[in-house]
């Protein structure tokens, strides 16, 4: 777990949840930390996570849901000492980190239709605030419209998956 923490006084952060899954790792999750210019404020990562065959039986379908929103998402997020203006996340099953954090947590993926009706495009990205808060996606919108004049949403999570496999070799 590597933590680099820059200035307190930095205002506006940004956070970028992901997980990788490592064929011969296993699933190791990342955090990283933003400031309005995309520069790293924080970062954390998970150790591998191995998932038992007991595991994949039990959990079953609700598995990859478990891992990445409470043993992956909800650790990362309490390792965080910057409090973000919003997560933003890339993978639709970390979503389930919601009910373990105050913090709010969006979608952000390329596409060419929007996944919800509240969702809407930004940059390159299509960004989907919390289907159970409707009313917060006009603060989401100008909160991301103001990192995304110099960070495409997208990248901060292939620094994530590059981080993490520059770890593995190591």
């Amino acid at each position: 777990m590597g933590q680099n923490t820059v200035e307190p006084s930095i205002t506006a952060a940004f956070g970028f949840l992901t997980a990788v899954d490592s064929p011969s790792h296993g699933l190791f999750g990342g955090y990283l930390l933003v400031d309005v210019a995309g520069r790293p404020l924080e970062f954390h990562c998970t150790a591998p996570l191995k998932v038992s065959r007991a595991q994949q039986i039990l959990y079953g379908a609700t598995l990859h849901s478990h891992l990445h929103g409470q043993q992956i998402g909800a650790t990362l997020l309490a390792e965080g000492t910057l409090q973000p203006q919003v997560v933003l996340t890339d993978l639709e099953s970390m979503l389930h980190v919601r009910p373990h954090t105050k913090l709010p947590v969006a979608l952000v993926v390329r596409r060419d239709t929007p996944p919800n009706a509240s969702s809407f495009f930004v940059g390159t990205a299509c960004v989907s605030p919390p289907s159970d808060h409707p009313e917060h996606a006009s603060q989401l919108r100008a909160q991301v419209e103001m990192l995304v004049a110099s960070v495409d949403l997208c990248e901060p999570f292939e620094r994530i998956r590059a981080a993490i496999e520059e770890a593995q070799r190591h």
